[in-house]
């Protein structure tokens, strides 16, 4: 688990890194097309590719909504904002799940601790705008891409919930991932660099795609598998810090003490949001991220 913590919280590191060289486009294509290559070869051998097709129009939803969409908000918010901060914000995404339940799906209605965990959570947002955002509009604006995102990110779980049961997440992973790369790929001529990557972004690039994106979500499905959705959302909460720690030790960004309550609120509010309590089992309660819920 903290292999695949560790791969996730150094996305945002690499994004920053490879977007001192290319566009955001270019690194979000990239990535896909990386993602893709290791992961279809796996769902074609297990037969989860052949399951998808009766459900076309909820894959194009996803890699948009889920794919598409968040990564490109992440990588253009990341232009304005340290990757230490787009990991933290990212990390909200189980407050607007709770949120939008309210509206969409009453089965995963927030009460008690959870309601306390979604007023934790928006004032630990509202602390990072106030303290590290204030008084810079672009950052401003890129703080407000990273969190578009994990709107993203928390609307997808409920359209798999209801259309995608029982089809084998590696299959819907490897699929949107190759459909997002595909709808890309016409605005990609007309961004891609005039001059050669330097070996700096181009092993970002790789890393970012094939590790983590491509190996990650395999590895997630793998802890999926050996110890239960439940205890596999705990990378959630701790992939954050990973990418808090890169980017102040690598890429020597602030980290104040607005930050670090900040992180605190959201992971601990995002917690409760998602009803992270232990049980007497010792499974974590949360909610099942999208991947997790189209099991």
């Amino acid at each position: 688990m903290s292999v695949l913590a560790a791969l996730w919280g150094a996305s945002y590191m690499f994004i920053k890194v490879a977007l001192d060289d290319v566009s955001p486009f270019v690194v979000v294509w990239v990535r896909l097309v990386l993602a893709a290559l290791v992961l279809l070869p796996i769902a074609h051998r297990r037969g989860a590719l052949a399951e998808l097709r009766p459900h076309a129009s909820t894959i194009l939803f996803l890699s948009i909504i889920q794919v598409a969409a968040p990564f490109l908000l992440i990588t253009f918010g990341e232009k304005h904002i340290a990757s230490a901060l787009a990991g933290i914000l990212v990390a909200s995404a189980p407050i607007f799940t709770a949120l939008l339940a309210f509206r969409i799906d009453r089965e995963e209605l927030a009460t008690g601790w959870a309601l306390v965990g979604i007023g934790i959570g928006i004032l630990g947002v509202v602390l990072l705008f106030g303290v590290d955002l204030t008084g810079d509009s672009a950052a401003l604006i890129g703080g407000l891409m990273v969190l578009l995102a994990s709107l993203g990110y928390a609307i997808g779980p409920f359209e798999m919930k209801r259309k995608l049961r029982g089809v084998q997440p590696v299959g819907i992973a490897a699929a949107t991932m190759t459909l997002a790369a595909l709808l890309l790929t016409p605005v990609i001529p007309f961004v891609w660099p005039s001059h050669a990557p330097g070996i700096d972004t181009i092993g970002s690039l790789l890393v970012l795609g094939a590790g983590g994106t491509g190996v990650a979500f395999l590895i997630f499905y793998t802890l999926i598998a050996e110890v239960g959705p439940g205890r596999a959302t705990v990378v959630a909460y701790i992939a954050p810090a990973f990418s808090v720690v890169y980017g102040v030790v690598l890429l020597d960004e602030s980290f104040t003490a607005g930050t670090a309550a900040g992180l605190l609120l959201i992971l601990s509010g995002s917690w409760l949001a998602a009803g992270g309590r232990i049980s007497r089992s010792g499974l974590s309660r949360s909610t099942v991220p999208a991947p997790a819920r189209a099991r």
